[in-house]
């Protein structure tokens, strides 16, 4: 399937709420929906067959880490990512920025790109705009990232223009950098940090340039969520309506609901996946501690209202004894559940918006979760 293209389906009337559909060179995907990470080439702890059978339609992969590690040139020459990974469906790969920004002083960011030193080891390497674009078209992505810089927070407000004015000339050469018309769709990063204006200036300057779709990057990076909130609401209606957009790195179940009543399309977080593997289960009322002694001697599923594999075949005990016994099987069942519950509420939020009810599903959601409360 070739060329990229989005489809608004339905809105919601009572908010900003969006029902589409991506249609990408491998297939298919209904939005809103949630995208399993995988940054080195597999979602940790879950087979590619799993990963399907829960809901996932699409994932990401992490430029810099497979640049690092086996190399982008070798992934091509053993006939792509997809090939490589053995996952036939989308895949969307971040550029870089995110994980360089991690580095802190093991980077050093100039007009050109950025220069860092590898976390593997120590091999002084380069990231630029050209390079970002160049690597993942070698791995063969469906949706790619221009290269930006993620803001850390806080920060200051001169620290914050430059870097977005930065990373808004680093989008133009991503996309002057393309070098294959392939169908894979290139998406803008809007910058910004907290400031208003600068969220405006940063989103402005990218539909001028213009891209298949636009994120919002910079959330999640320790802010309190009503600035997180406060930003969607700035930068999304700029956003071109016939264009997917793209949260990145968000969220907690709380952050997707938000952000899809905000018009967000599209989310990826590790937290369904990391969480699974430190026992931190995600459920319809809250989260639970399977490591806490009061689930030894629970027969019961995880969560009661869930049909996953998991909950219909194991108890809360099996599932304490295995992470307590640090059984790898622990991590494979618990991911599989979170990940299952992560792709469930974006099913049920698209059936929702589907059927005009999305203010009384987001409602309840949020009810449910408040009075059972958290059984951390």
């Amino acid at each position: 399937m070739k060329g990229f293209r989005f489809e608004l389906l339905t809105q919601d009337s009572g908010s900003q709420a969006r029902r589409g559909r991506m249609t990408t060179r491998r297939g298919v995907v209904e939005t809103p929906v949630f995208m399993p990470v995988g940054t080195q080439g597999t979602v940790k702890a879950i087979l590619p067959e799993d990963l399907k059978a829960e809901g996932a339609q699409i994932i990401l992969a992490n430029t810099y880490h497979l640049f690092l590690r086996p190399g982008h040139e070798r992934i091509q020459r053993l006939g792509g990512l997809h090939s490589f990974m053995h996952w036939t469906g989308p895949i969307l790969t971040d550029s870089g920025g995110f994980q360089v920004f991690s580095l802190g002083k093991l980077c050093k960011i100039s007009e050109d790109g950025v220069r860092f030193q590898s976390h593997l080891d120590g091999s002084r390497q380069v990231l630029t705009p050209e390079v970002s674009i160049a690597v993942q078209e070698a791995l063969g992505a469906d949706i790619i990232m221009v290269f930006d810089e993620c803001i850390p927070y806080p920060s200051s407000r001169e620290y914050v223009a430059d870097s977005t004015a930065l990373s808004q000339r680093w989008a133009l050469r991503s996309k002057n950098a393309r070098s294959r018309r392939d169908g894979a769709a290139l998406f803008g990063i809007v910058q910004g940090g907290m400031y208003p204006d600068l969220r405006r200036q940063s989103a402005e300057a990218l539909v001028e340039i213009g891209f298949d779709g636009y994120a919002l990057g910079g959330l999640s990076v320790g802010e309190e969520a009503e600035h997180m909130y406060e930003m969607m609401d700035i930068a999304l209606p700029l956003l071109p309506q016939q264009c997917p957009r793209y949260v990145m790195g968000v969220g907690t179940p709380e952050n997707l609901i938000e952000g899809i009543a905000r018009g967000v399309d599209m989310f990826d977080c590790v937290m369904p996946t990391r969480n699974a593997r430190n026992g931190t289960l995600f459920t319809s009322f809250g989260k639970i501690s399977i490591k806490q002694a009061r689930y030894a001697d629970d027969n019961g599923p995880v969560d009661p209202a869930c049909g996953c594999y998991v909950c219909r075949n194991y108890s809360r005990a099996y599932l304490r004894h295995l992470y307590q016994s640090n059984e790898i099987l622990a991590s494979m069942l618990n991911t599989r559940h979170n990940l299952h519950y992560y792709l469930d509420l974006m099913r049920q939020a698209r059936l929702a918006i589907e059927q005009g009810r999305f203010g009384a599903f987001r409602a309840d959601f949020h009810r449910r979760r408040h009075d059972d409360g958290s059984q951390d």
